[in-house]
């Protein structure tokens, strides 16, 4: 018996022994340094217009700053200079394509849609291209937010989506119980809203070129007619060594400062679709970029 007990033991011993050596051996590789970019929607932004000038709400329409629940990009660039032509930097993300409503168009099935504070972007440091960059482009295509309607005398909240980009394919799109059949493609300025608690919803289009997209650098490096490509420059230029041993946050902080615009018809500064009063403008007021 002393025996027995004596051998059952030694062997435990050994089958512990060697579990603990394999253990301590295990090699576990980190995650290589990440460049990780996020959006936040700020409603106390400055309000700038097509030429990163501050801009006010012209006479005859209104305007209400949302409560973004999410949005999308379709393009992302770091520029080194402010002569950069779009494109000359370097290109971090462009999103799906499709040509299935005829004319070249983003695919909204594909896009990916976050948060404030969501990662929109993860891609490695090491391939960006080494360099200092000064501006970032960033061309939004979809936003999705609450808005605030009046109707009979009674304020209703309602949520609206809306297509900014270039032009955007869409098969079905929902905005809660909501379904949108489009299958199509409808271009820069066409929206969904759907009323909270009640049954009703609608869809429209807003006039071609009334998007605003400011671009501080309109004078040295223009954008094309029709694009949602956003500029902002950082305060201090983002230096990439390619050699980072940490995470790069970029945070880029949109105004939505009174970026829904609406033609008044009543003078009373809310919008009220049922008397008449059309959208004119969805556009993101200005864009800060910053890091850490």
């Amino acid at each position: 018996m002393h025996i027995k007990t004596f051998l059952s033991l030694a062997l435990f011993s050994v089958v512990f022994l060697s579990c603990t050596d394999q253990d301590d051996t295990e090699v576990i590789t980190p995650q290589e340094p990440q460049l990780i970019v996020k959006f936040k929607f700020d409603p106390t932004q400055v309000r700038l217009n097509n030429l990163g000038q501050p801009s006010t709400v012209p006479v005859g329409s209104a305007a209400q700053s949302p409560v973004f629940n999410s949005i999308s990009s379709h393009y992302l660039e770091f520029a080194p200079t402010a002569t950069t032509a779009l494109g000359g930097g370097t290109i971090l993300y462009r999103a799906a394509e499709t040509t299935a409503g005829g004319t070249n168009a983003i695919d909204f099935s594909r896009a990916k849609i976050v948060g404030e504070g969501e990662a929109f972007l993860s891609i490695p440091l090491r391939s960006i291209a080494a360099g200092s960059y000064e501006w970032v482009r960033c061309s939004l295509s979809y936003q999705n937010y609450k808005i605030n309607v009046l109707s009979a005398g009674t304020d209703y909240v309602g949520t609206l989506a809306s297509f900014v980009g270039f032009n955007n394919y869409i098969t079905t799109h929902n905005i809660g119980a909501y379904a949108f059949p489009v299958n199509g493609n409808r271009s820069q300025g066409y929206w969904a809203f759907g009323l909270e608690g009640f049954n009703y919803s609608t869809s429209g289009q807003a006039p071609a070129g009334a998007t605003t997209v400011p671009n501080p650098l309109a004078a040295t490096s223009p954008i094309p007619a029709g694009s949602c490509v956003v500029t902002g420059q950082f305060a201090n230029a983002l230096v990439i060594t390619g050699t980072e041993t940490q995470d790069v946050v970029v945070t880029l902080s949109l105004s939505i400062n009174n970026s829904f615009e609406w033609q008044e018809v009543n003078a009373d500064g809310k919008y009220e679709p049922a008397a008449g009063e059309n959208v004119v403008d969805m556009g993101l007021r200005g864009l800060i970029p910053s890091y850490q």
